[in-house]
């Protein structure tokens, strides 16, 4: 076992050292700092409750999204998620469905599917008809929409140690007039020692590719009328980022439990509106609360996303988002989780109203969750 955890960590050590290195190679002029950002608004309404603080505390079937080795810390056989949320006062919709299983005694699996997306978009390039008219009949919708398929296997290493990999299929599309297909992997490790966890989240460890193709020929004419560029096929590359991760859980009497966690997340393009923002590393800190009551319900709060706001008379000052949420067992299978953020209007993003929701199948018995290295 020693020697497999040690090749784990050579192989680990060399994809983290040659995603730096790529990086480094692609430069900040030739990579978008903000590429596949639906990827990462987070999921299921108890970690954005937690202000997406999950590296380390994540437990069910949302790691798959959060962190592939905190799959371990299911205790049922079958488990599903779905989550809606909007944004944008209901322009965008987020929707997220998971389901995960065991492969034999040490191995997980799970697949995952997530939809961003604008419906509805009006398209105007025939609104006035070959008499120059106006007419509105003309008038056609289109949707624009991120998908991203996640296929994960999990497998623990010793009763402790637990490592996962995500493969992502993503699929972009704007209408008939673009699209893009892509490809990318995430690495994640978890280490449990009694009450406390440690995690660490490698995404896009290879660079993640999106290859777009534009049909540029429904906007040509619009384009050269207007004076804008016509778009060109091309290849979108999205960086290597690192989140690490501790969390604890606190026994508050006989009824109580709360758990704290704290994520680092940590991006290697150049400065960012970050906490810490240096040439090199930008970090930037989400920390979420979770308090329970005999384990059926639990009171949430996070903080993150802090950035530094510059007011009209140039003044600075630190800005960040916080989020509050609620959660509810029901029967042991069914757990209902709601989540609000920007409570009060702290930040200067609009609040969002986020539900997900749980079911569970077929509980492990003890000596089946043994392996699995939680035992609170």
């Amino acid at each position: 076992m020693i020697g497999n955890n040690a090749s784990f960590l050579r192989h680990l050590g060399f994809l983290l050292f040659f995603s730096c290195q790529l990086s480094a190679a692609f430069g900040q002029d030739l990579t978008p700092k903000y590429s596949n950002e639906f990827l990462n608004i987070g999921v299921g309404a108890r970690a954005l409750g937690m202000g997406g603080a999950q590296v380390s505390a994540v437990r069910d079937v949302t790691a798959s999204y959060w962190n592939p080795a905190g799959l371990f810390g299911t205790t049922y056989k079958y488990e599903a998620t779905l989550m809606h949320a909007e944004y944008f006062a209901g322009i965008a919709q987020f929707d997220y469905l998971a389901f995960t299983t065991p492969l034999k005694d040490q191995s997980q699996l799970a697949v995952s599917l997530i939809r961003f997306g604008v419906d509805d978009i009006p398209d105007t390039r025939f609104l006035y008809d070959a008499n120059g008219a106006l007419n509105y009949n003309n008038i056609q919708f289109f949707n624009a929409a991120d998908y991203a398929l996640l296929l994960t296997y999990a497998r623990a290493l010793s009763d402790k140690f637990k490592v996962g990999v995500n493969a992502k299929v993503i699929h972009r599309n704007v209408g008939k007039f673009a699209s893009a297909w892509g490809f990318g992997l995430d690495v994640g490790g978890i280490y449990v020692h009694k009450r406390l966890t440690a995690g660490l989240m490698l995404r896009d460890i290879t660079t993640t590719f999106n290859a777009w193709a534009h049909n540029a020929d429904l906007v040509r004419d619009i384009y050269s009328q207007t004076n804008n560029e016509i778009p060109l096929n091309s290849v979108e590359l999205t960086l290597p980022r690192a989140i690490s991760s501790v969390s604890y859980f606190w026994t508050l009497g006989e009824k109580f439990g709360l758990t704290s966690a704290l994520d680092l997340e940590m991006t290697f393009d150049g400065n960012r509106n970050t906490l810490i923002s240096t040439s090199l590393l930008s970090i930037d800190p989400k920390m979420g609360l979770e308090v329970g009551f005999k384990n059926t319900v639990f009171v949430r709060a996070g903080i993150s996303n802090f950035q530094y706001i510059k007011d009209f008379q140039g003044d600075r000052s630190l800005n960040f988002l916080p989020s509050s949420g609620l959660g509810f067992i029901l029967n042991e299978r069914i757990q209902i989780d709601y989540a609000l953020s920007d409570i009060g209007n702290v930040s200067e993003t609009p609040y969002s109203h986020i539900f997900s929701v749980k079911v569970s199948f077929e509980k492990l018995k003890e000596e089946d969750r043994k392996y699995k290295g939680w035992t609170y």
